[in-house]
């Protein structure tokens, strides 16, 4: 398997999934270019596009104005609550360290206002999984050693495989290197050892962009091309991913009995990450990740973490107090280098999305590590100091978010059908539009879609909006529906997509100057790229809540 398992996209050829509305010339593009659909949607990680939104158009808003008569959003500036506060939390849980009622108090306030930053760390736990609603104290304790443990499992398999990866670095280039217990040789290719760091692929940040791209006429496909360079893997060995470990040094290990099944799914890697990767072995049997592929993603991760945005340093300042000793032992001890432009701060906090990273490409391989995981990784990490509760907190993340990676595109081809369909019965002047300049298939916010709006957010903005999403998602896992949230129910029910009705109120908010000034795919993406960071998070909520009241039984599974 290729790790940089993408080609380019022409945003001139219709290849999107179809839809009703589709032209004729829409359809005939389609038909020529057939043969090509899978190839035309691949390679996209390093797609530097986005539309964001600064004022809404008035003639699509107005439409709406009855409804919020009628429907108030938890999220309109009338009805915003604080964020939730230390003492609140404290209220919210009963003798045994349970959170009363289920947790529906506690995430109706998340999802109306989210959550003070000094209890973050607490919170995220519960919102993405790692414990459940109803979990007492003691049973928290218990998942938090055995999660503890679970994690240094693969902490110690990961440097079994730096240590192999620094050996191989040493070798000839034309050397050979056999590996006990990691399934056989490993042969140097002559050209790969040295092209792979290069032609690892272009980050998302627009900091990196590349410098022709700003002279080249046809920027679109200058942004996909930029990094056409593939990393040519041998024919090597699978890549062992028992995550047992049989140091002497370390002793045996004694996992405490979880005492919810669903929890020890979420935090057993063995259990968990052949379920994980269960879907995708059946629909791709003969892809398995090899060695080599770990080898390449050990690269990516490392030039990835150390050109990781340092906004959230303003904004968790006591994460950025790191002496330049601890540092650079940090560093040291998982392989990071080049990192002498940065200070003490942005190295610890490179080297723990290296470490927490590569643990997770070993847990979940059949995903490995792509282009964006960092971005959606640093947020947890700035927020949560114990690699072990973060590297838990990104797992519970990259449950609904690890359909972005996928090797056939499945999982953002869905996501972007789904935003194209909301403008599509939304507003249907703007949607025409959008086929006329053959992007009805949403391609330009596809940057949206696979870091969540962290490009086009500031980071307190990001993380108010992910609070959001993941407390409908958490209402979702536990059931919450018709009987404990009816009254929420009548206005917004909770949904899984919510990020994707906002990206769709982020185009909404633009339809008047995307119809008037833009005649050109070329146009659209410029236009969208400039607007980064002027975006209203809770005026977003506001729309995407607006949109999901009117539109989700037209175009989601009822929600039950």
């Amino acid at each position: 398997m290729n790790p940089h398992r993408r080609r380019h996209k022409n945003p001139s050829s219709n290849s999107s999934p179809s839809l009703s509305s589709s032209s004729s010339s829409s359809s005939s593009s389609s038909s020529s270019s057939s043969s090509s659909t899978t190839s035309s949607w691949s390679h996209l990680r390093s797609v530097l596009f986005v539309v964001s939104a600064s004022s809404p158009a008035s003639s699509s808003r107005s439409r709406s104005l009855s409804d919020r008569g009628r429907i108030k959003s938890p999220w309109s500036h009338r009805k915003r609550k604080h964020a939730l506060s230390p003492q609140q939390w404290r209220t919210l849980f009963a003798e045994d360290g349970s959170l009363c009622d289920g947790g529906i108090k506690f995430l109706k306030r998340v999802r109306s206002g989210g959550v003070d930053p000094s209890i973050r760390a607490e919170v995220w736990p519960f919102l993405l999984g790692v414990y459940e609603l109803n979990s007492t104290k003691e049973e928290r304790d218990v998942i938090r050693t055995h999660n503890r443990k679970q994690y240094e499992k693969l902490r110690r398999q990961c440097r079994k495989h730096l240590k192999k990866t620094d050996e191989r670095n040493k070798l000839n280039e034309d050397g050979e290197i056999s590996y006990e217990g990691d399934g056989g040789s490993l042969s140097q290719d002559s050209g790969s050892s040295s092209d792979d760091a290069a032609s690892a692929r272009q980050s998302l940040s627009s900091e990196d962009r590349s410098p022709d791209i700003e002279h080249s006429d046809n920027p679109s496909r200058a942004l996909l091309e930029e990094d056409d360079q593939n990393v040519n893997n041998s024919d090597v060995s699978t890549l062992d991913t028992d995550f047992s470990d049989s140091d002497s040094s370390e002793g045996p290990e004694v996992i405490q009995k979880v005492p919810s099944d669903d929890v020890q799914e979420l935090n057993d890697p063995i259990k968990a990450s052949e379920e994980v990767s269960c879907s995708s072995k059946a629909e791709n049997p003969s892809k398995r990740p090899t060695a080599e592929d770990y080898y390449t993603w050990q690269r990516i991760i490392r030039l990835d973490a150390v050109r990781t945005n340092a906004e959230w340093m303003t904004c968790y300042p006591s994460q950025a107090e790191v002496s330049d000793s601890r540092a650079h032992r940090t560093a040291e001890a998982v392989g990071l280098k080049d990192y002498s432009h940065l200070e003490p701060g942005r190295i610890f906090h490179a080297a723990r999305l290296v470490a927490i990273l590569e643990a997770y490409a070993l847990y979940d391989s059949e995903i490995g590590y792509c282009q964006g995981m960092s971005d959606l990784l640093s947020p947890i990490v700035a927020v949560i100091s114990e690699d072990h509760e973060a590297f838990w907190c990104f797992v519970g993340f990259m449950k609904k978010a690890r359909q972005n990676f996928r090797l056939d595109e499945v999982g953002i081809r869905r996501q972007l059908d789904l935003v194209a369909k909301i403008i599509k019965f939304k507003d249907a002047h703007l949607f025409r539009h959008l086929e006329k300049l053959q992007a009805e298939d949403c391609f330009f916010v596809y940057r949206m879609v696979v870091v969540m709006f962290r490009r086009e957010l500031t980071f307190e903005q990001t993380l108010c909006l992910w609070e959001a999403v993941w407390a409908d998602q958490a209402a979702i896992r536990a059931g919450i529906g018709k009987s404990a949230w009816s009254r929420i129910r009548q206005r917004a029910p909770p949904t899984d997509d919510l990020l994707l009705y906002a990206i769709a109120a982020s185009v909404l908010q633009r339809r008047k100057l995307i119809i008037e000034k833009y005649s050109s795919m070329d146009e659209i993406i410029k236009e969208c790229n400039s607007m980064s960071g002027q975006l209203d998070v809770w005026k977003l909520l506001d729309d995407a809540h607006n949109l999901v009241v009117t539109l989700h039984d037209k175009i989601e599974t009822p929600f039950l």
